[in-house]
């Protein structure tokens, strides 16, 4: 069974067709890349999947359950995680904090629980940071556990956004231009991160970018759309040479 099926998404802003008749199947730890022209749609298929936009028309299936009609933080509670193609982090509160808030979907205690302070908050609390500095840890981001976002490095940033994406325990991360405002040596380091990423946490990607170093250095497949239409499907080698592809996006000297 797939985890993520998508079948016949259809999105309309008004009369313009965003996304037209978009199909996807992806499976466990699948590594595939998006890929398109500015204005392809690309960013609305994610929108979608995560519950931001409603389709006009098309079904989204995750581990078999329908995600249509569901709010964002349901489909993110199913075990969906995403990045931004913007950063997003929270710059007024340190980077441990960004963290231990992820963790608000899988926390047990109640409204009673808060107001009264009891021990099951104070345990509860104390589970969450504890798991939220493993995970810092992890990504050699303990150093920056009391810094303010604001204060980092652009690719440090980026690693602060996808480790507290990955807080849920996600079964698919959407990570939405990643590379985008990087120099060389981050990409190097992002694309190594991404590849880490998969691999340490058993997690499928989809990844939405424009550096193509990226795309073909890393995606096993890729898809490529063009004025919300599918155009291309297959290996980094096989879009690399399509012509469809040369010509909407890649153009001849990338190819």
């Amino acid at each position: 069974m797939s985890l993520l099926q998508i079948e016949g998404l259809t999105h309309n802003f008004g009369g313009l067709t965003a996304v037209d008749d978009f199909s996807l199947d992806l499976g466990d730890n699948d590594l595939v890349g998006l890929i398109g022209p500015n204005g392809a749609g690309k960013t609305t298929v994610f929108n979608i999947v995560c519950g931001l936009y409603k389709p006009s028309r098309g079904k989204i299936l995750f581990n078999g359950t329908d995600l249509s009609g569901r709010r964002p933080h349901q489909i993110t509670s199913l075990g969906i995680g995403r990045t931004f193609q913007n950063i997003r982090l929270w710059n007024e509160l340190s980077v441990l904090d960004n963290l231990r808030i992820a963790h608000f979907s899988q926390i047990k205690y109640g409204i009673i629980d808060s107001f009264f302070l009891t021990k099951k908050l104070k345990e509860d609390e104390q589970e969450v940071t504890q798991e939220a500095y493993e995970l810092l840890e992890l990504f050699t981001l303990q150093d920056f556990a009391q810094e303010l976002p604001r204060n980092l490095s652009y690719g440090v940033q980026r690693r602060v956004e996808i480790c507290r994406a990955l807080v849920i325990k996600p079964r698919l991360l959407l990570l939405d231009e990643p590379a985008a405002g990087m120099n060389q040596g981050e990409i190097s380091a992002l694309m190594d991160l991404v590849r880490w990423v998969r691999e340490k946490f058993q997690v499928t990607v989809w990844l939405i970018e424009h550096q193509m170093r990226v795309i073909m250095g890393i995606c096993e497949r890729i898809k490529v759309i063009d004025f919300g239409r599918t155009i291309a499907e297959g290996t980094p080698q096989e879009i690399r040479s399509n012509p469809k592809v040369i010509e909407a996006y890649l153009g001849e000297e990338v190819a």
